[in-house]
């Protein structure tokens, strides 16, 4: 079940030869259960910081990560990753090129019985558009269909939050500009909480809810995206 995700006062830096250097700083924002989130910004401005001290993979130096009610990170707390509930797509789909579609779907449900693990299968091929493409390889795929394997291995285990770390990056602009709007279809047919990574202003515009400007490791803005 998807929950509501809530930072507070958050710092996040590392230890150099000149001492602390911070890469963000002050950073607050609050995220409804079911709503698609969006920090938006240049390379560099510590979004993809933000997303990995969400998913555990960052320790943090002041303030506090919560989601739905439950500390996963603040300077006394550090939940491990794998109990965090959250689930991540990467630019690179890492899907395993040995399995077929429906196998690497499964790749989180394997705790499963295994008659469990295939109607969640079939059910998430359905959700993103492939219910017949489950024999077939990750070279068989074009890079759309790629995406949307990802993603329905990403939303298989059920994560309370998903992260989007530029996702569309690797496709080019039709295809980039379709599953834009085919993704938020998904995530909102799916009820699913999710924080998008993006650099692209018509992107983020496109897919979120609720969009956070970035710039040198602040927020300077957390509001609902302006209609044309």
């Amino acid at each position: 079940m998807s929950a509501t995700l809530s930072i507070d006062g958050l710092h996040l830096g590392y230890d150099g030869a000149a001492g602390l250097h911070t890469v963000v700083e002050d950073f607050s924002l609050a995220l409804d259960a079911g709503d698609i989130g969006c920090l938006l910004g240049p390379s560099g401005c510590g979004k993809s910081t933000v997303l990995r001290a969400i998913a555990g993979f960052e320790p943090v130096r002041a303030g506090r990560i919560r989601l739905g009610g439950v500390t996963l990170s603040s300077p006394e707390v550090q939940l491990p990753p794998e109990r965090r509930r959250v689930g991540m797509m990467f630019q690179e789909y890492a899907l395993f090129p040995h399995l077929d579609a429906a196998h690497n779907v499964a790749f989180g449900l394997r705790r499963l019985p295994r008659a469990k693990q295939q109607r969640r299968v079939a059910a998430m091929l359905a959700l993103v558009g492939l219910p017949d493409a489950g024999q077939r390889h990750p070279h068989q795929l074009s890079g759309g269909q790629q995406q949307r394997i990802a993603l329905a291995r990403a939303l298989a285990p059920e994560p309370a939050l998903l992260l989007l770390d530029e996702p569309f990056s690797n496709l080019d602009g039709a295809t980039r500009e379709r599953l834009t709007t085919e993704v938020r279809e998904i995530l909102k047919a799916a009820g699913q909480t999710a924080v998008l990574v993006t650099h692209n202003e018509a992107e983020a515009r496109a897919m979120a809810d609720r969009i956070g400007v970035m710039h040198e490791g602040r927020l300077s803005a957390w509001d609902t995206p302006a209609q044309d």
